[in-house]
């Protein structure tokens, strides 16, 4: 069994530390900050101000990858979540029916949560296990390392104290200092591929009011204008956000930070309008984040490990922007798959390495891809010309057979080319133009006028 220094105490360090400690391994969690996700959610979630983790109070919905893992590893936290108000969605609940099941349909399910909601059932299981000691308010100042080809980190420092351990997992998030030190002690860099998005985001939480209505009927919880894209968050405990997706160079972002014009434009897009025609009751100010990218941090180059004993997981991996949702998901792959190999990894990373370039890696680049037209979209306000792609994905709410391709690629479970390219979905689409003969690509969101008129001059 390993000795274990896992830095930060997010989803990602979190369901490492609890998954290496359950496999008997002694963990020790250093998190810099003093707080730590607790029993009042809303206390937690809307009063506590987080720097660091700008993406906290944002929206997440978290897909397929974080309900199986949860429930293979941890189902003792699955079943706290559900407890704590997270709830279960699958994507056929848009059909009046299931249709027919197939091997796998059982996977397709979001959980709609805040964040809070997930790093508190986290933290609750985390302090009930006995192989994990958790080190609240203590900051890692530096790593240990002893001499070698490569060299091998042998612990952290923490203050005047040096702890030493079998390996060191970096789970810091997208800031972490990890990869500085490493230069400053002389390993060769980590290889680092990062690509600006150009993208922002703007949100706002509602609460549904005890005596109103709960829903607002089948409505999709996403529309679109050729420059911006808008969207609804169901969540936990009757709470939602509405958010806004732009270019950081549309010289209007600055205004939709007015709640009053925020949920202006926000009424302009048929999903956000079905929700906050609910009268909801706001609950936070418009919350805006930007100047995000697509990031991957390989501790390994052309010549092997840079150092040994030391990995990475989570956004000090690989760092997605919300777009999709991938983060905690991709996360708690990496948790999983290092808690099952800790020993291994632990005498020689090379083998974790391998795993996240061929199992992670194609999920980054796709990431990067889909940012890079989405971009140039937004900043170009470009309509939409792919008669074909605007089809399939229009079919999908029609056609159970597309629906499940869509919900297979959008929870991290097949490629988009593998899902979409099958005799039966092209067939299903076929037969949906044929129907739909005067199908054309169109948004359903504002027009740019529409927009601007209610932007203050």
């Amino acid at each position: 069994m390993a000795r274990v220094a896992v830095i930060g105490g997010g989803i990602s360090g979190l369901g490492t530390a609890l998954m290496l400690g359950r496999r008997g391994h002694t963990v020790t969690l250093f998190e810099q900050a003093a707080r730590q996700a607790g029993d009042d959610l809303n206390r937690d979630f809307f009063c506590w101000d987080r720097p660091r983790v700008p993406q906290a109070n944002h929206p997440h919905s978290f897909l397929a990858p974080v309900r199986t893992v949860l429930r293979t590893e941890t189902p003792d936290v699955y079943t706290d979540l559900l407890a704590r108000g997270a709830r279960e969605y699958h994507d056929f609940n848009w059909f009046d029916e299931h249709p027919p099941h197939r091997a796998g349909d059982e996977d397709l399910v979001t959980l709609r949560a805040r964040r809070i909601v997930l790093e508190a059932a986290l933290t609750a299981a985390v302090r009930r296990e006995p192989t994990v000691e958790v080190r609240q308010g203590c900051r890692v100042r530096a790593l240990t390392f002893e001499e070698g080809r490569p060299a091998r980190v042998t612990g952290v420092q923490v203050g005047a104290e040096m702890h030493q351990v079998d390996l060191v997992v970096d789970a810091a998030g997208r800031r972490s200092p990890v990869p500085s030190w490493l230069t400053a002690a002389g390993s060769r860099p980590p290889v680092t591929d990062s690509h600006r998005t150009g993208i922002a985001y703007l949100c706002r939480w509602y609460r549904l009011r005890a005596d109103g209505p709960r829903d607002p009927g089948r409505v999709k919880t996403g529309s679109a204008a050729p420059f911006a894209l808008a969207g609804v968050f169901p969540s936990d405990n009757d709470i939602f956000a509405a958010h806004l997706v732009l270019s950081t160079s549309d010289p209007t972002r600055g205004a939709l930070t007015d709640p009053a014009v925020f949920e202006a434009v926000a009424r302009l897009f048929p999903a956000t309008a079905a929700w906050l025609d609910l009268a909801p009751e706001p609950q936070t100010a418009v919350l805006a984040m930007a100047g995000l990218d697509n990031r991957w941090t390989a501790l390994v180059d052309d010549d092997g490990p840079i150092v040994t004993g030391l990995v990475n997981v989570g956004d000090s991996l690989i760092h997605t922007n919300p777009t999709s949702g991938h983060g905690a998901a991709l996360g708690l792959r990496a948790a999983q798959h290092l808690a099952a190999h800790a020993d291994q990894i632990a005498a020689d990373p090379i083998g974790y390495h391998t795993w996240t370039a061929q199992a992670l890696r194609p999920l980054f680049d796709a990431q990067v891809t889909a940012d890079r037209a989405n971009e140039q979209r937004l900043g170009e306000s470009s309509p939409p010309s792919d008669r074909q792609a605007a089809a399939l994905a229009a079919c999908a709410f029609d056609d159970p057979v597309v629906m499940r391709a869509r919900a297979q690629v959008r929870h991290l479970l097949r490629p988009a080319d593998d899902a979409y390219g099958t005799d039966e979905v092209n067939r299903a689409v076929t037969d949906w133009l044929a129907d739909h003969p005067d199908f054309s690509p169109a948004h359903d969101g504002p027009t740019r006028d529409q927009w601007d008129a209610l932007i203050p001059g």
